[in-house]
């Protein structure tokens, strides 16, 4: 009877984890091609406040380079090179936080796609343990350029703003694809707290790190620096 039952839970087991694998590389899958209607973050904003969300969804082609560049040279300037996780920038935060400095993120844009994209916030280790996993989905499945495509329409860049075109039209009155180098990295500089920091009225920080990330913009080489992946 024990052996029997050992079985039995082997093939539940089984079953359960080929289930999982299906239900989670399935969206993987069609979205790789469709545009995502909405996200994890949008539907909990929506229902939280009680407000639609303005998103705007444009592809790649109607976004200005520079965009993209701020937001690599901002947020992960091993997007190109790296499969989802930057293991240098996990092991500089993780002995930041040993230090008890400032806790500095380490998330790779791709991880911020599986997390804003399919999940939900926290620091559970079941969220982070699931993230991991649709972040492997995703490099597996998608394109470097799917992937920035997916974020740059994505993220949150203000309250009640989702995606670069929203926050442009929002704030510069023209679409993503006029936008400078400039205004584009001043967008990049709030991706950190979109609802805390503010554009119109940029704090000494802001400005700082908007100047920070035009020179990284220049260090990396410009747009060139992304010219295998767009």
């Amino acid at each position: 009877m024990f052996r029997i039952n050992r079985k039995r839970l082997r093939r539940w087991l089984l079953r359960g984890l080929l289930g999982f694998v299906v239900i989670s590389l399935l969206p993987v899958i069609v979205l790789r091609w469709v545009t995502p209607p909405t996200s994890a973050v949008m539907l909990a904003r929506t229902v939280a406040e009680g407000h639609t969300q303005d998103y705007r969804w444009v592809p790649l082609d109607a976004i200005s380079p520079q965009v993209a560049l701020a937001v690599v040279a901002a947020e992960d300037q091993k997007f190109p090179q790296h499969w989802g996780f930057d293991f240098e920038a996990i092991g500089k935060a993780a002995r930041r936080n040993a230090r008890g400095e400032r806790l500095r993120g380490a998330s790779t844009l791709t991880q911020q796609v599986a997390r804003n994209l399919f999940l939900w916030q926290g620091r559970s280790y079941l969220r982070k343990g699931l993230e991991a996993w649709m972040t492997a989905l995703l490099e597996l499945v998608w394109s470097k350029r799917r992937i920035l495509e997916v974020y740059l329409n994505i993220a949150e860049m203000g309250e009640r703003s989702f995606g670069i075109e929203a926050a442009s039209r929002r704030h510069y009155g023209q679409s993503a694809r006029n936008l400078s180098r400039e205004q584009a990295a001043l967008l990049a500089a709030i991706l950190p707290s979109p609802r805390r920091y503010r554009i119109n009225e940029p704090s000494a920080y802001i400005s700082e790190r908007r100047a920070w990330i035009l020179q990284q913009m220049t260090l990396l080489g410009g747009t060139a620096y992304l010219q295998k992946i767009l």
